[in-house]
């Protein structure tokens, strides 16, 4: 933390010299780091991302006996599990072991903290001026729903929210700044769209934190705590602090969709093993938000809940009969709560079946081709525009990761679809090129489709990332690419919020002339969560329980009063 707060004051002292504006170099914590999850169906089932296999426990209530296809699990390090002839026998089978692993499997991370208490509530942070008393004040149960458009790697302040024309070269950039529909307000030229979206929207120059590395900086992200281990790539484990969709999942009743949280596009891989910070932590698997993966899989965001004519509920229930009887053998087991996480999502999968309303928010097709091609025909505009129609549906919490892998362009140069946030190297050709013009155009169809159809003013739309990045060029010799980027920078970086009471056109704090530290009153990802909470009608002092009975708040957090009209 020492180290950190040396370059913020070196930064704002104008000294460019070594590290002060290059961001923390931290060797080698940008690698894996950690320990991979299992790679394999058992070490699967007992890792972070259950809720993914609500898709695959539909093939259990399928009327005929047929090979399993592909399973829509996740594994460990982000692919699929796949099986060209999986019958229903077999999947039982690996159903079975995969319970039991369950049980003890999360239990055993060596993520977990020393004294197996979940730690991470942060220690000190930032203080801003004026928040809102918990509880009430503005914005308080605005929101139906809330959309976070995850941008994971960390998304350039310098090269998008908050251009610096004025400063060196170096800082700079390559990029012009253009104006926006905000008087005085420039942003990235790469994003004329956004640009014109801006006076729906409030900017936010002044979060800042002190986590310089993605894993551990996700987990703070969608979790509004410091994880024990910062700036660091920990594996998911099961005394982290659960997800914000998990907390929704607890504390709000219960709405008319069957799922009260997902993760579209998901999970957040870093750069190919989830992240921690995703699940249930130590609230159990139960609570989980589900997770769909690539909504263009030739099946459909969410395989196998298109109706056949031979699925009589007498049969579906029957099947999940004979499930339970299975089951009776290990009936000792039933008390703990990973089997009990397990069959609850057979039972939502078998509910999922009977809800028309699921599988018409599901369908993509549905959509006009006008509407599809506007969000962009790529992974991330598809997700976006799965999330409005969940919206649409009734979902409260939705969280598209925009990029699943933060950093897939070192192996996948070709493929846009891969390419992350964190551009250590070839930061402007990366952007030019690749994510901006995708960004520009899914994230501006997803604020004008939400207002056009009045949905904005009852859904909080959030964009950020878990930090932003450093402002000096250089290039980098540990990474893949030929020309300069810039590295993980946590001192200051910028979001976008949008809807439920949120201000239209407005700018809320500010940075220094090189956007190396904030100048105005500081907000942190603990804020992001309180005020989320708080537009949904959850005090951000609410507590509620582990399974210990131990006490926790909903954020140590408070919302962020300046964003609200």
């Amino acid at each position: 933390m020492e180290q950190q707060h040396e370059w913020n004051d070196n930064a704002l002292g104008g000294d460019l010299l070594r590290g002060d504006l290059l961001g923390g170099d931290l060797l080698g914590s940008d690698l894996l780091g950690g320990d991979a999850l299992a790679d394999d169906a058992i070490g699967m089932a007992a890792s972070n991302l259950g809720p993914s296999i609500v898709g695959t426990m539909l093939h259990f209530f399928s009327p005929v006996e047929q090979p399993f296809e592909r399973t829509s699990i996740v594994r460990g390090d982000g692919g699929s599990l796949s099986a060209s002839t999986m019958p229903r026998r077999a999947w039982l089978r690996l159903a079975t072991r995969a319970s039991l692993a369950a049980i003890a499997g999360p239990w055993s991370s060596s993520a977990s903290s020393a004294n197996g208490a979940p730690a991470g509530r942060p220690v000190e942070r930032p203080v801003a001026q004026g928040r809102i008393a918990e509880g009430r004040g503005p914005g308080w149960n605005r929101a139906k729903s809330v959309i976070v458009v995850f941008a994971s790697g960390g998304q350039s302040q310098l090269d998008m929210w908050d251009p610096k024309p004025d400063a060196p070269l170096d800082v700079r950039g390559d990029f012009r700044a253009i104006a926006t529909r905000l008087a005085g307000v420039r942003v990235c030229e790469h994003l004329p769209r956004v640009a014109g979206v801006l006076d729906r929207c409030t900017l936010v120059r002044s979060m800042s934190h002190e986590d310089l590395d993605h894993g551990s900086a996700v987990y703070l992200a969608l979790t509004g705590h410091y994880h024990p281990r910062r700036s660091s790539n920990p594996s998911p484990a099961a005394t982290d602090f659960p997800t914000l969709g998990a907390l929704v999942r607890r504390l709000r009743p219960a709405s008319r969709f069957l799922c009260d949280a997902l993760h579209l596009n998901g999970p957040a891989l870093v750069p190919t093993t989830p992240s921690p910070g995703q699940n249930g932590g130590f609230l159990g698997r139960g609570v989980e938000p589900w997770v769909v993966g690539d909504v263009l899989d030739a099946r459909g965001a969410m395989p196998g809940l298109e109706p056949r004519g031979d699925w009589a509920a007498e049969r579906l229930d029957a099947r999940l009969a004979l499930k339970r009887s299975l089951d009776a053998f290990r009936g000792e087991l039933d008390s703990l709560s990973d089997v009990a996480d397990l069959n609850r999502w057979f039972v939502e999968a078998r509910q999922l079946l009977d809800q028309p309303a699921a599988r018409v928010a599901f369908d993509l097709e549905r959509e006009s081709a006008a509407t599809r091609s506007r969000y962009g025909h790529h992974r991330s505009g598809q997700a976006l525009l799965l999330a409005r129609r969940l919206v649409e549906a009734g979902v409260p919490y939705i969280n598209v990761i925009w990029n699943h892998s933060n950093r897939g362009q070192d192996t996948q140069p070709d493929d846009t679809d891969s390419y992350g946030w964190d551009t250590h190297n070839d930061i402007f050709s990366s952007l030019r090129d690749r994510l901006l013009p995708r960004f520009d155009e899914s994230f501006s169809a997803l604020i004008e489709d939400l207002d056009q159809r009045g949905l904005l003013d009852d859904t909080l739309v959030v964009c950020m990332g878990e930090f932003g990045r450093a402002p000096r060029v250089a290039l980098e010799p540990r990474f893949a690419g030929a020309t300069p980027g810039r590295k993980h920078w946590a001192g200051v970086y910028s979001l976008v919020m949008a809807g439920a009471g949120v201000q239209r056109g407005a700018v809320v704090g500010q940075s220094d002339r090189m956007g190396a530290e904030p100048v105005t009153a500081r907000y942190g990802p603990w804020d992001v969560a309180a005020t989320i909470f708080h537009s949904l009608g959850i005090a951000p002092d609410s507590e509620y329980q582990d399974a210990s009975d131990r006490p926790f708040r909903a954020s140590e957090g408070r919302p962020m009063a300046e964003v609200f009209a």
